[in-house]
Parts: C-alpha cells; structure tokens; sequence
C-alpha cells in the first residue's frame, strides 16, 4: 500500500514557528510532526512513502532522505500550495493501485491508520463534541453517504478529518477537480465521486490532532510526550532528580540540583541547570539552554532556543534560537480566568485554553525584567527593552 503524506504546506497560521522551519517539520516529542504520520504507516504496513513537499522542502528531505524505516520515499513537488487535489495530484506519478491519503500535520491513532489499510475505499471519521465546523459524515451504519460541509444540523457527531483510502482511479479524478468557492482544488471533490459511485466505509479514529495553530502544537506534545518510555542516555549529574518519564539523549547534560517532572524531553546538546525546575509535558529541543533559577511548564523550546538566568516560561513555544534576558517572566494566566486568545492572521481566536503563555519567533530576544503577556506572539527576531511589559504582540 502506498501512503501520500501531505507535507507542502507553509503553515501560515503557526507562524512565526514556521517562518524557517516548515509546518510539518515542527518538534513533537522525538520526532518532527509529519514523522508521526509516516510512523503510523509505517507500522500499519505501508510499502511506499511519498511525500509531497512545497516550503522548505529541503528540511523534509534531509529528515527522512531515500528511505524511512525500511520503507522506499519519493518525493512529489507542489510548487504552489493550491489545495490538497492539487497536492495529490502532484504524487500520482508515483501511484500504481490503491493508496492511502494523510494530512502530513495531523496526528492520527496508529490503529485506525492499519484499519484504513485494511478493506476497500476508506474515510477517517472522528466523534467530536460540536461537528459544526467540520466536513460532517452522513452515515448509514458505518458506511458513508454523504459529506455536509459546516452544517448548522449536522447529521452525525463523526466529522473527516482527512484520512483516506482510495482506489487506483482515484488518481485520475484529482485531475478533474474544478476550483473551489476558496480558490483551492479540494480532495473532498474526490471523496464526494467516490462516496456516489462506490460503498465507502467510515473508519472510527478515536484519538485525532490536528495541529494547526501554535497551542494546537503544545497539545500535540502533550499527546506524544506522554507517550515515551523513560530514558536516561545523557549526563546527569550530582543530585539531579529526574521523576516520572522523562528522557535525557545521549549528548544532553543536566546539571545538580535540577528537578524533571515527566513527561518531559531533553534533547541532544541540550543544557538543563544547575537548579532548573521543568515540568509538564516538556519539549527542551537540540542544543537548548535552560539555566540556574529557570522554571519551565508545559511548553516546547526548540532547537537552540535559551532561557538562561531566572525565568519563568509557562505554556509557551519558543521558536529556534530565541534568548529571554535574565528574569525575563511570561505570564499564563488572565485575571478573569477566561481562556486566552491569540491573533492568528489577524484575527483574535481564542485559544480554548485556560493557561496559554507567549510564542517567540526564530531569534526573538528579550531584555532583562521583561514581562510577557498571556497570547502575546513576539515575531521573528522583536526585541524587547530591559524592564518592559510587553501586553501586544511584538
């Protein structure tokens, strides 16, 4: 079975995290985002990955190269992101039979992908509390009949969530795709032939993310974080405690009197200490710096980012190579209790959580004694002053 990974994307709604580093390359647990779906494939039998990439391909290639697991990758180019027909399309010249179709940015229980392999034409369906915003399944038993988009009756709790298997003509229907009402060649025209002219079964995913906005990838490694075994490859040194699960790679160090609560992850070249506290679901990416007094919660560091004199950074993502100024504070939590928001191109969403800290760009620095907002988003390489309170994005 081949599997068509949909990794072109630029993620525009996760900048600034994305403004180096493509979407489905962003960190969750011990693997880039992208790498879970090609995970689950892998072990529901795959025989073939292929990839399609668009922004910052060369990221995608270099990760999974030739060869992923044992398992052949190719690799399709979508020069302009026009939807995902569009995207489909670009990887038929490597199809020969029926494939599988995943969002390369969700993340999918590994059980419902080996269903989806299983059978004849498939669609992913999840049970969700609201399915109004969603492309919602009509179903007659666990067959599909049709799909309603973002009905104000939904006639199901089940909703797609972009998983698909289709038959070998389904290669030559992306093709016929006309443009949608949003200007994007849409792969739910595909489903919609496909559930007309042939039975469709709904597969049950019972655990689904998809992750496209910036706490979306804190959830993310929440799930995945949890997920890990202990271990303890790096140094640990003095009289470090490290409880619960939590993950040191061969080449981090974590220095006396630091305290790990799992689930956590500490990274190759990773610093942590001396006297750190990390807790939560903890993602301390490669070669990052969590110095002496530095309390860290539920929040994703990546590559070389540093926070190395007393701070506190709760519920945050800071992107690769930002430095908070010594005694940098960032605040998760309104006075009100209500959940947080954040402006997401251009527009405030609420977020859905009740403590949600900063994002920080690539290279964003802060001055020393700078307090940081709930939501406020620091773009790629702002700067703040010493003593600041930054209340608005920067």
């Amino acid at each position: 079975m081949q599997t068509v990974i949909l990794a072109a994307g630029e993620g525009t709604r996760m900048r600034p995290l994305t403004e180096t580093v493509p979407k489905p390359m962003l960190p969750v647990a011990d693997r880039p985002l992208c790498a879970h779906a090609a995970d689950a494939a892998v072990a529901a039998g795959a025989g073939e990955l292929v990839l399609v990439v668009g922004y910052e391909a060369a990221a995608v290639r270099g990760y999974f190269g030739d060869s992923y697991r044992g398992v052949p990758v190719s690799y399709a180019v979508q020069e302009e992101q026009l939807g995902t027909a569009h995207a489909v399309e670009q990887a038929t010249e490597y199809l020969d039979g029926p494939f599988v179709v995943l969002n390369g940015d969700d993340l999918y229980d590994e059980a419902a992908v080996a269903a989806l392999f299983d059978g004849g034409p498939a669609v992913g369906a999840h049970a969700v509390d609201d399915p109004r915003p969603y492309g919602v399944l009509s179903l007659d038993g666990d067959r599909v009949v049709d799909i309603v988009e973002k009905p104000d009756d939904p006639p199901s709790d089940r909703v797609n969530i972009g998983a698909y298997r289709f038959p070998a003509e389904a290669a030559d229907w992306v093709a016929d795709v006309d443009l949608s009402a949003r200007g994007e060649y849409e792969i739910t025209d595909v489903v919609d032939r496909l559930v007309a002219e042939r039975e469709v079964q709904a597969v049950p995913v019972e655990r689904w993310l998809g992750a496209g906005r910036p706490w979306e990838l804190l959830e993310a490694n929440e799930w995945k974080l949890g997920e890990l075994d202990r271990r303890i490859d790096g140094e640990v040194r003095g009289n470090a405690e490290l409880r619960g699960t939590v993950v040191v790679e061969a080449g981090a160090t974590v220095e006396p009197g630091v305290v790990i609560e799992g689930p956590a992850l500490v990274r190759s070249g990773a610093e942590v200490g001396p006297n750190a506290y990390v807790r939560g679901a903890t993602h301390v990416g490669e070669d990052c710096e969590v110095g002496h007094g530095v309390e860290v919660k539920n929040s994703v560091l990546m590559a070389g980012a540093a926070v190395p004199h007393v701070s506190y950074v709760g519920d945050s993502l800071l992107g690769p190579d930002v430095n908070l100024g010594a005694g940098t504070q960032v605040a998760n939590l309104r006075h009100d209790d209500a959940a947080v928001e954040q402006t997401v191109k251009d527009d405030r969403v609420s977020t859905g959580r009740r403590k949600y800290g900063v994002v920080a760009g690539p290279g964003a620095k802060t001055g020393v004694n700078t307090s940081l907002a709930p939501g406020v988003v620091l773009s790629a390489g702002a700067t703040t002053d010493p003593g600041e309170s930054v209340m608005r994005d920067r």
